[in-house]
């Protein structure tokens, strides 16, 4: 059966978000308190967002994966977990799913400017972006869509804290300086022995961020010219929130009403919320027919990596506690998703915290025979 698309989800008019108190601006929160409290996602028109913009990146998108992997691996940084610069195909996997890595390949930048103290904390959420030299069209192409999109977000966001009864700056309060990141994306054609062997391009699962804001998607044949969507039921799919009716959530199309943006509710906005707002689970499907790759852009908007995630004080139920302990940084957060999606390091988690042993061994070597110290004192 093929899935609803998102006509008939809570359109929220960022013009009517800014409007005078009134009928106007009450139905765009009723929006978003609907949207984000029972789908986990919104559709978002007023945004500004031009699609020559978003074509344009996918264009320039298109010239850097077109080149040899020996050549992109220029901009391929593991050791700072993908978070800058180019991820290669089969390197991300969900968390909850069948354990096949995404079948793409993206690029990662921050637009905006981040926390220096944060920078030192956190050197690889907190990295600085890299740029092949000889494609310039890529990074303004990426930098304005993703400021576009951040500003959509900030927005939508501070709307939340209306809509919700929160304090002004509960959520946007907690965006500056914070490692926020556009990422631009390539989903690779399949095979034809691929087609039928369930091969998905991005496994179910939930962003662990705030809040992402989706700035569309692009087909392409086998040469590489846009396409219209195939009607075969791929792209990108989302679950809303369970129901009676629906234990399971419903699946829907997330293909937006034209001229819209789709935002979708992250890990941290659902802790911070606890649990009232729920991240919205998601699947990038293939298409069933070889050849076939498709390009996308998204923003993921994060809460500041020195901030701590618990419910706010609104919604700190003994439910909402248990279900959301213990605190946590949300740069520790960040650290640990990294390491179960497979970019980062299993030993990255090792370094969570002060740690005093090598100090200690460095101290022990210094002893002497029979545990004397270097002056040949005796050791407690």
């Amino acid at each position: 059966m093929t899935a609803p698309d998102l006509d008939q989800a809570p359109r929220v008019d960022l013009r009517a978000l800014a409007a005078p108190p009134g009928p106007e601006r009450e139905a765009a929160l009723e929006a978003l308190r609907r949207g984000f409290g029972e789908l986990g996602l919104v559709c978002v028109t007023g945004h500004d967002l031009a699609p020559e913009a978003v074509d344009g990146l996918f264009d320039a998108l298109g010239d850097f994966v077109a080149r040899p992997d020996a050549e992109k691996r220029a901009q391929h940084r593991p050791d700072i977990w993908y978070q800058r610069g180019w991820t290669p195909p089969n390197t991300e996997r969900a968390v909850v799913a069948g354990g096949q890595p995404d079948f793409k390949e993206c690029y990662f930048a921050a637009p905006l400017a981040l926390d220096p103290e944060a920078a030192a904390l956190y050197p690889e959420l907190y990295a600085a972006n890299l740029w092949p030299p000889d494609l310039p069209a890529l990074e303004p192409a990426l930098l304005a869509v993703g400021r576009r999109l951040h500003e959509v977000g900030r927005r939508l966001l501070a709307g939340c804290e209306e809509a919700l009864g929160l304090p002004e700056g509960a959520l946007v309060g907690t965006l500056d300086g914070a490692a926020h990141v556009t990422r631009a994306l390539h989903y690779l054609g399949l095979a034809p022995d691929q087609v039928d062997a369930g091969v998905l391009w991005g496994e179910e699962h939930t962003d662990f961020n705030l809040l992402t804001v989706l700035g569309g998607g692009r087909f392409h044949d086998a040469s590489g010219r846009p396409i219209p969507a195939p009607g075969d039921g791929s792209g990108l799919f989302l679950r809303t929130r369970p129901t009676a009716d629906h234990p399971e959530g419903r699946v829907v199309a997330g293909r937006p009403p034209e001229g819209h943006l789709v935002a979708q509710v992250g890990q941290q906005l659902e802790v911070l919320t606890g649990g009232r707002l729920l991240a919205t689970p998601h699947v990038i499907r293939a298409p069933r027919t070889p050849g076939i790759t498709r390009s996308s852009v998204a923003h993921f908007l994060h809460v500041h990596a020195l901030a701590t995630l618990t419910p706010l004080a609104p919604f700190r139920s003994p439910e909402a506690l248990r279900a959301y302990r213990p605190p946590v940084l949300a740069g520790t957060y960040a650290i640990k998703t990294l390491v179960d999606i497979g970019l980062a390091p299993a030993e990255a988690l090792t370094g969570l915290g002060f740690r005093h042993d090598d100090r200690l061994a460095l101290q022990r070597a210094l002893e002497g025979p029979g545990g004397a110290g270097a002056d040949g004192t005796p050791a407690d």
